[in-house]
Order: structure tokens, then C-alpha cells, then sequence
């Protein structure tokens, strides 16, 4: 049935790109490919596949054009119709972000829909909206009414059941729904009031009807130890157990396995290599080795788990490592995308152990200027397993370590460091961002209670393993680039223009020099002249708040952030999907293989695993804000700093320093004067006393109003401290209760994680695309 759609996807794709074609509906294609009209329908929901993968478009009247093929006047910005992701706001109106063309230089901007052309659908739905104009508080504005859904995001919700004259109901989690559900006569399934439940709705409210659902399942008390884990796992539609088959599969996986080295393989087991991670990781998917050669030239070697020779294309494993796409991990809990058998097991880097690998090395002038790349499949056996903190410790002190490691393990972490100071430097100079912000994580109890936080380090340690796996990453997608093979990227693209002008404008109402911030060296310039300033959070916040999210495609864009020109995700094939299809290309470019490349399904594969690793951090993000919001709403009156995180007409957005909660100022709770905004420095500013509320700035806030069904934090301002000193993070630390030591599951995304996903290497937070960050190697 696969193979059929991906035909019939190939031949309506040639039937658009003919030059003779002339826009027609999906059933008019079906008539002119002699399909049956019994099967009419397979063709509209290929057409529907391809329009979500970018290759297709709709226009007027559900007119079929190639991709950016359309006419002028069938724009999104000039009548028309366009396909989009709905968001609705609590008042019942909202926004539909179009799916942007091929070509495309910035982001389409959002369209507004009026709460009664909205129809029934919610948050994250695919849909088909009619352009037209509208007034908006007197003001005529483009508009658009939604005429089709074309993917719902979600039928189940999570909500706190209630009764009311004798009638069950449910009050959706959030804000995706302002009135609460009816669902039918009360005790259903033995459910109680104030239990979290899980309902499928029967009935999508709109602005015209109310909405309907059934309870599905019942989760329990919300105070209930372990329900707010359920609560965001049910509502992200998270995975729970693997099935049998898989199972099944990865037994028998282990059953086949013998620690031998195949004559087909790469024997590197004589060589020295190192793993490097957290000090609870339990999966070790790369280790390093490196030698110096007498004229100074270096071979670095990256030794990646050979996740691919476990997972065969097509296998139950593959299926549903396929539908998971990426790892999860929530702050008390780890979803992983492959059976720990294998993840923990089998391919796991352990030491002293046979490892099947995939080995790319890298041979470097002595001043870092690569000159070769080798791909092999490979076996290793890692000689030592090393903690950051381990390798921290060393490098402030080398040889009180030489002889409990010995010689070679010695040596072989003075040559790494040695070569990530090159090869960062380097980097600089190629104009790479780097971002300096803190990263502040909470701490659990056993319990999944918070109770402190701890302030993440990004030491010398972390930076030598991310230049190593950014130098793989880069080195294996030029491999692939040169073969001429299509391959899924990571692709960060620059920052639209408005974005980098509203940015130029922020910065010089700071009073900083003008700069050409559409140059990458510009930007990177600010950054370091606002580095160790006052205004260093304000600045690096902004700078966040306009770049581009990075996604996976196919199409060769880039990656901005890490000024690379080819990238892509190779060194994580245990936790991500885009890896392992990287793996499967290297076995074919090393085995002489032509690999079967699908476009169609190679954009769609891309958008998926993005929507996918989106969810994942949007699921974290939630249970963590969930987890705070209970810490919280016991701690009413309690006094924090906070940094403003966003300015906006209507109140402040602040982020507490030394716990991460996210919380809000209404401008009508600053009584000490009226204020104005000003979108050019991103200000409130009072109208009598010109006092200034910037992004950046510091706040001592109060907790004044917990709202956990709708997830929602109110602030009280205590007092106005201006632009926080570096090092504040810290301070705020130092007089917290930490409470215990933090693990892996005590996690926390900083801002510069949360604010827009995208990947950079930063101090604090280290989101470089497929390096090494504190959060990686935690599974």
C-alpha cells in the first residue's frame, strides 16, 4: 500500500511539472492519470501528502499548481487562498502561519482569523483558509476564514473534570479551548471531580456551538505523585511501551550478536579511544580518538554506534523508531526512541567491550585546516569511560591523573584539548554565533517534586567533545553532498530581515554603534561587544528572539548559526531518527550501493522528524513549567529576581533567575505610572517619570496568582533593579536552596533552548546542532 501511494505521488508529480499542465482539482488529475473514480479519492489524499511535504500548493477553488508556481494575485498577501497551522488565542479568534514556499527569503507572516470564520478548528490543525479583508478595531486588515481542515493536530485532550447541574464537563489544560467540554452524565468510568482525565472529542467547539467529548481514560488526582508526567505524556500524544514485535525483534537481535570482528570491517581496536559524558549516562554512542603525527598534522577519529546494523529499513524496530523520530526527555523520565536493549545494550559504546562503529576520520594541518576525510564500518573496544566532571578535574591538573589513567589516555585528552581550542577558534573566524546566557535546570525529588535548581556548566570538556561531533557532522554531510546523493540536513536558515532590523533598531536605542547586522560578522560582532556589559542579556535575548529554527530538509540551505555551508545530524543515531538515515547512506556509499532516494518522502520524513523533535521540547518544556507552577502555588508571597523575557503592550514576561519559572506582569499592575510601548526598544515607558522597562532587564517579583489548569503564572512587581551584571545567574544561585545534587532526569531547557529552538553553540546552553551539550548525552 506504501509503495503504491509513493507511485501515485510520482506520477501526479509528473503530471504537475508538465509544461502543458493547466491548474486543475485533485479530480480532474485523477481523470487525466485514467484512475478510477472509485479511487478518486487516493488521489486527493496524495495531493494532500504532497502539499504538506511543500511540493505541491493549493490555490482558488482547490486549483492544484506546483510548489511557488502560482500567480502574484493568488498570494498569501494578495487575495487567494493559502494551507497553514492554526493557533487559537483564548478569546476564540487567532492566527494561521502559512507553509512557506520553496524560495522563500523570510518567513510568510501570520494571517488573523476572526473567532467566527475560525470554524471549529484548534490549536496545531493543518488548514485551508480564503484571504479577504476585515476590520479589526476600526482598522482594515487582511483576513482570513478557515474553509477545510486538513490534518487535525490532535482529537484528545487532557482536562480537570468537573459537574455542574448534574452534568459532567472538562476544562481543557491550557488555553486550546476557553469553555469547558461536556461530556455526559457524571461518575462516567468512576471518574471524580478534580481528576485529571484524558477525553476524545465527539464535537470540536467553535464560535457558534459548544463542544462535546467522552472521557477515555482517567489519570487520577493531579497531586497525585507521577499524574503530571501522564498529564503532558497523554497530551502530547507521548509514546509509553514498545510493542511485542519490537520486542520481539530486539531480542532476537541480542541473540545474533557475537563480540568478533568481521573481516568486513574496520578493525580499530588497537587504537586508544575515550568515551566522554554525563556521569549517569547509560548509552555511550561516540567516542574519540586522535593522534598527532611527527610533522604535527592530526587524525581525529569519531567513533559513532553502528545503530544501522540493528535496525534494518522496514523492520518493526525501524517502524517505530520511524514514528518516534527522537528521544524524549521529560524531567523525571526518559521516552527513548530505540528498545534499551539496543540503546543501552548492544550499541552502546561500553568499555572494554566489541563495538560495532561507524569511524570517521579527519586529518588536519597543524593549524586545524582539514585536509581528508575516511568513512569506514568499523569495531572498536573503548579503553576508558570519562565523566565531564573527570575530564574537568584533569584538565586543571594533568599529571596528578598520569598515573591512575596511564600514558596513553594521558596524553590522548592533552591532544583533544589541544585540538578543540584549534578547531573552536577556527570556527570564530568563520563567523559561528556564540551566545552567552545562563542555563538554569530544576532539581526532583523522588517524587518528581521540585525542589531547588543548579546552574549548568559548559566546560572545557563539553566544548572539546561538541567541536569533535560538529566536525563529524559537517565531514559525513559533505561526503554525502559530493556523491550527489539527496540526504536529510539540518538546515538553520539566516534571520529574515525585519527580524535583523527590528534587532538593529533595539540595539542602537541601547546606544550601541550601528552595525550591519545582515552580515554575519556584524552580528557576531555585537555579540561580543555586548559580551561582559550590562546590557550582555538584553542584547543575546534579542539577538535569540530573531533567528530561524533549525529543521531537518533536504533542501541545501545551510546552517547559519554554525556558518557551515553543508550539515547534518550523524553522531546520534541512539536518539534520532535524521542520524540513522545518515548511517543507512554510509553503509550504501561503502558498500557500493545505489540507495532508493524518494523526494517526496524525503521532505516529509524532514518535516516529521521537526514536528516531532518540536513536540519533544514542547513536552518537556510543559511538564517542567507543570512541575513549577505546583512548587509555586504552595509559595504564595514568595519573592524572586527575575530577568524580563518579553515586552509586549499589554505586560512583562519574566523569567525567575534562580528557579526557572515563566511568569507575567499585566501593565495595569504597575500602579506607579501609566505606560506607553515602544516597539523599537522593546520598552515600557512610563509617561510621567519615564521609567523604563526593557528586555533584559532585572526585577525583583513576587508570586502573586497560580493558575495550574491553564498553566498560567502571575508576578507582582517588587521592585525595578535595571540591567543585571554577568555573574548575576550565579549570585542568585548562590543564596537558593539547591536542595539535592541534579541527574539526568533533573532537567531543565534555558531560554535560549525554549525561545526558538534554534541551534548554536552558546556557553550556557549549548544547543549546537548535533554537538555535544550537557542535555545529549543524559538519556
Amino acid at each position: 500500500m506504501k509503495q503504491a501511494m509513493e507511485e501515485l505521488q510520482n506520477a501526479i508529480l509528473e503530471h504537475v511539472r508538465s509544461p502543458k499542465y493547466q491548474p486543475v482539482k485533485p479530480r480532474a488529475i485523477a481523470k487525466a492519470l485514467q484512475i478510477p473514480s472509485e479511487e478518486a479519492h487516493l488521489v486527493k489524499k496524495a495531493v494532500k501528502e504532497l502539499v504538506k511535504a511543500g511540493l505541491l500548493e493549493f490555490g482558488s477553488g482547490h486549483l492544484v499548481y506546483l510548489a511557488g508556481q502560482r500567480k502574484t494575485d493568488d498570494s498569501p498577501y494578495r487575495g487567494g487562498e493559502i494551507i497553514g497551522i492554526f493557533r487559537r488565542k483564548e478569546a476564540g479568534h487567532g492566527f494561521v502561519r502559512p507553509k512557506a514556499k520553496p524560495g522563500d527569503t523570510e518567513p510568510p507572516e501570520d494571517i488573523f482569523i476572526p473567532a467566527d470564520w475560525a470554524g471549529d478548528a484548534s490549536t496545531g490543525d493543518l488548514v485551508r483558509v480564503r484571504l479577504a479583508h476585515r476590520h479589526r478595531r476600526g482598522e482594515r486588515m487582511l483576513a482570513g476564514q478557515i474553509v477545510e481542515i486538513l490534518e487535525r493536530q490532535n482529537s484528545r485532550f487532557v482536562g480537570t473534570y468537573f459537574e455542574h447541574d448534574g452534568q459532567g464537563f472538562v476544562q481543557v489544560d491550557g488555553t486550546v479551548f476557553a469553555q469547558p467540554i461536556y461530556v455526559g452524565d457524571p461518575g462516567a468510568r468512576g471518574v471524580r471531580p478534580d481528576d485529571k482525565v484524558v477525553i476524545e472529542m465527539l464535537r470540536f467547539p467553535s464560535h457558534h456551538r459548544s463542544g462535546e467529548g467522552v472521557i477515555v481514560e482517567v489519570l487520577g488526582p493531579l497531586g497525585k505523585p507521577g499524574v503530571d508526567t501522564l498529564t503532558i505524556m497523554r497530551e502530547f500524544n507521548l509514546p509509553e511501551e514498545f510493542p511485542p514485535d519490537v520486542l520481539e525483534e530486539a531480542r532476537a537481535q541480542a541473540a545474533m550478536f557475537e563480540e568478533t570482528i568481521p573481516p568486513d570491517r574496520y578493525d580499530a581496536t588497537h587504537e586508544t579511544t575515550i568515551t566522554i559524558d554525563p556521569e549517569d549516562a547509560r548509552d555511550f554512542d561516540d567516542a574519540i580518538s586522535l593522534e598527532r603525527r611527527e610533522d604535527g598534522t592530526w587524525v581525529l577519529g569519531v567513533h559513532i554506534a553502528d545503530v544501522a546494523y540493528f535496525v534494518p529499513p522496514g523492520s518493526a524496530i525501524d517502524r517505530e523508531a520511524r514514528e518516534r523520530a527522537t528521544s524524549v526527555y521529560l524531567p523525571d523520565r526518559v521516552i527513548p526512541m530505540l528498545p534499551e536493549l539496543l540503546s543501552n545494550g548492544l550499541a552502546s559504546l561500553q568499555p572494554g567491550k566489541l563495538r560495532f562503529t561507524k569511524s570517521v576520520y579527519i586529518e588536519y594541518t597543524p593549524d586545524g585546516v582539514k585536509t581528508d576525510v575516511k568513512i569506514y564500518r568499523s569495531v572498536i573496544r573503548s579503553d576508558k569511560r570519562l565523566t565531564y566532571e573527570q575530564v574537568d578535574a584533569f584538565l586543571e591538573n594533568p599529571e596528578a591523573y598520569k598515573k591512575a589513567w596511564g600514558t596513553k589516555v594521558h596524553d590522548l585528552l592533552l591532544r583533544m584539548r589541544d585540538l578543540a581550542r584549534i578547531l573552536r577558534q577556527r570556527r570564530r573566524e568563520r563567523g559561528a554565533l556564540e551566545l552567552v546566557m545562563p542555563e538554569v535546570k530544576v532539581n526532583l525529588d523522588r517524587r518528581g517534586r521540585v525542589i531547588g535548581a543548579h546552574l549548568v556548566p559548559n566546560t572545557e570538556s563539553h566544548q572539546m567533545i561538541e567541536e569533535f561531533m560538529l566536525a563529524a557532522n559537517e565531514s559525513v554531510a559533505e561526503t554525502l553532498r559530493d556523491r550527489g546523493w539527496l540526504f536529510l540536513r539540518r538546515i538553520h536558515k539566516p534571520p529574515a530581515e525585519r527580524k535583523l532590523r527590528l534587532l538593529r533598531e533595539f540595539v542602537e536605542a541601547l546606544g550601541f554603534p550601528p552595525r550591519d547586522l545582515e552580515d554575519r560578522f556584524g552580528l557576531q560582532g555585537l555579540l561580543e561587544y555586548a559580551t561582559g556589559k550590562p546590557q550582555q542579556y538584553a542584547v543575546h535575548y534579542a539577538v535569540l528572539r530573531s533567528l530561524q529554527r533549525a529543521i531537518y530538509s533536504p533542501l541545501e540551505e545551510g546552517h547559519y548559526a554554525l556558518a557551515s555551508e553543508c550539515y547534518c545530524h550523524f553522531t546520534s543515531p541512539i536518539r534520532r531518527y535524521p542520524d540513522l538515515t545518515i548511517h543507512r547512506l554510509v553503509d550504501a556509499l561503502l558498500l557500493g550501493k545505489n540507495p532508493r532516494i524518494n523526494p517526496a518522502e524525503l521532505v516529509a520524513l524532514g518535516e516529521h522528524c521537526s514536528d516531532r523533535e518540536e513536540r519533544a521540547e514542547a513536552a518537556e518544556r510543559e511538564l517542567t513549567r507543570l512541575k513549577l507552577l505546583s512548587f509555586l502555588s504552595e509559595r504564595i508571597g514568595m519573592e524572586m529576581e527575575g530577568i524580563i523575557t518579553g515586552v509586549e503592550k499589554y505586560g512583562l514576561f519574566v523569567q525567575g533567575v534562580a528557579l526557572p519559572a515563566d511568569g507575567f506582569i499585566p501593565v495595569e499592575a504597575l500602579q506607579d505610572d501609566y505606560y506607553d510601548y515602544d516597539r523599537t526598544s522593546h520598552s515600557l515607558v512610563g509617561r510621567r517619570k519615564g521609567n523604563q522597562f526593557r528586555l533584559g532587564d532585572l526585577v525583583q517579583v513576587a508570586v502573586a496568582h497560580v493558575d495550574l489548569e491553564r498553566r498560567q503564572l502571575d508576578f507582582r512587581l517588587i521592585a525595578h533593579r535595571g540591567h543585571p551584571t554577568p555573574g548575576i545567574v550565579e549570585e542568585s544561585l548562590a543564596g537558593f536552596h539547591n536542595g539535592k545534587k541534579a541527574t539526568k532526569k533533573n532537567r531543565h531547557r534555558s531560554l535560549s533552548q525554549r525561545v526558538n529552538g534554534t541551534e548554536m553553540s552558546t556557553r550556557r546552553a549549548n544547543k549546537a546542532g548535533g554537538g555535544r551539550s550537557a542535555r545529549k548525552k543524559s538519556k
